[in-house]
């Protein structure tokens, strides 16, 4: 998982030296993140389904290599064609990995699953936090297409031999969870879709992930466009660009919220944790408007967003099996996770909103969607799942 994180969150650093070079506009250059999400996100239910049936090592050695082919292609290309070809490749590689990963995880783990699925998505959240300074100076000093080469085949390499020691837990020796209100049948993805509970999930978690998207993939803009991307910047002795560091720290907060909040969740409740994590991320939205000028501001709010952000992919695949049950649980979780996927067409309509230093504008909507949601999950979607689940344990 941490080995493809740089797919998606190490994407910012390419994108200014890619337009320098190139001369192609950002709009047009973030294009191909929208189709990197896209693909990752919408074949994972596919991908999912593939883990159900063949087990998971095969599903992550074939994302291994689709991982490595995908940043090979970036740093040859020399089209906006092939920069979003190299996007789908790459898409289909980070599915294959996160797919495979955390549906195997809520299997693994039926009464910690929030920790469980936190744990390993924190690897997708954390994983780029130590890369992305060896990247940013390979940048720097041997071109952005150099870094896509290297690090594209060092991944891809190791994602492989890692695959080697993946295995599927046997369904006879795992406990039915005991700490929450959970389905005691399972259903199946043809079944899942027409439930309208499940949409409603969906919603929210488009809603919410949308916010987190933005940020992603415009934090290195904005940084730009408030004159602080460059700005040196003294962390514990060693000075650092502030763009680098920031996005550093908020790989760290990305990566440390999802386990911390899945194992709340497992405590508390899935839904009383979304209520205080996604009203949290639209109060960070609104700071960074206010204070976001001042360049610590900036990376303290910019880190909380990524804090109360980071952890819907773990509490989601765990609500998702709490719901609908465990034994389809990678492709019912890959199906709710193409959410994201949804989430990221609205990348480049930030862009657009963005594009003359309206940022303000930008990070209101998101807030506001953001604490709408935290308010829906708990007086919504809370009695609505507990509703649900009764009605199937009862015919069970």
């Amino acid at each position: 998982m941490g080995l493809v994180a740089n797919l998606q969150y190490a994407w910012t650093l390419f994108v200014n030296p890619m337009h320098l070079k190139t001369g192609w506009s950002l709009t047009a250059i973030q294009l191909s993140f929208s189709i990197f999400i896209l693909v990752e996100t919408w074949l994972v239910p596919i991908e999912g389904w593939m883990v159900d049936k063949l087990g998971p090592r095969f599903v992550v050695m074939l994302g291994a290599v689709f991982a490595a082919l995908g940043w090979l292609l970036d740093g040859y290309a020399t089209t906006l064609e092939e920069i979003y070809l190299a996007a789908v490749i790459s898409g289909i590689g980070a599915g294959c990995v996160y797919g495979t990963c955390v549906g195997n995880a809520v299997k693994w783990f039926p009464d910690k699953r929030g920790l469980a699925a936190g744990l390993t998505a924190a690897g997708f959240g954390a994983g780029a936090a130590l890369s992305v300074i060896p990247i940013g100076n390979m940048i720097t000093s041997s071109g952005y297409q150099e870094a896509f080469i290297f690090f594209g085949i060092l991944q891809g390499v190791c994602i492989f031999l890692i695959a080697l020691m993946m295995i599927r837990p046997n369904p006879q020796g795992i406990k039915a969870a005991t700490r929450h209100v959970t389905i005691k049948i399972n259903i199946p993805t043809s079944q899942m879709v027409r439930k309208p509970l499940f949409w409603f999930i969906y919603l929210i978690f488009v809603s919410v992930a949308a916010g987190g998207l933005m940020v992603t993939a415009q934090i290195a803009p904005m940084a730009k466009d408030y004159g602080l991307d460059k700005l040196p910047i003294v962390f514990f002795g060693a000075t650092f660009p502030l763009l680098t560091l920031t996005l550093s720290i908020d790989n760290l907060a990305n990566g440390f919220t999802r386990p911390l909040c899945g194992f709340i969740s497992d405590l508390i409740g899935r839904e009383t944790t979304m209520l205080f994590v996604f009203i949290g991320e639209g109060l960070a939205m609104l700071g960074m408007i206010t204070l976001g000028h001042d360049p610590i501001a900036f990376i303290v709010f910019a880190a909380l967003i990524f804090l109360f952000w980071g952890e819907i992919f773990s509490i989601f695949p765990a609500i998702c099996t709490d719901t609908f049950g465990a034994e389809y649980a990678a492709g019912n979780a890959g199906l709710l996770y193409t959410a994201k996927g949804t989430a990221s067409l609205l990348v480049p309509i930030a862009s657009l909103i963005s594009s003359k230093g309206n940022w303000d504008l930008l990070f209101q909507m998101g807030a506001v969607v953001s604490i709408v949601a935290g308010i829906s999950c708990k007086f919504i979607l809370e009695p609505w799942r507990r509703r649900f689940i009764a009605k199937a344990n009862e015919g069970h």
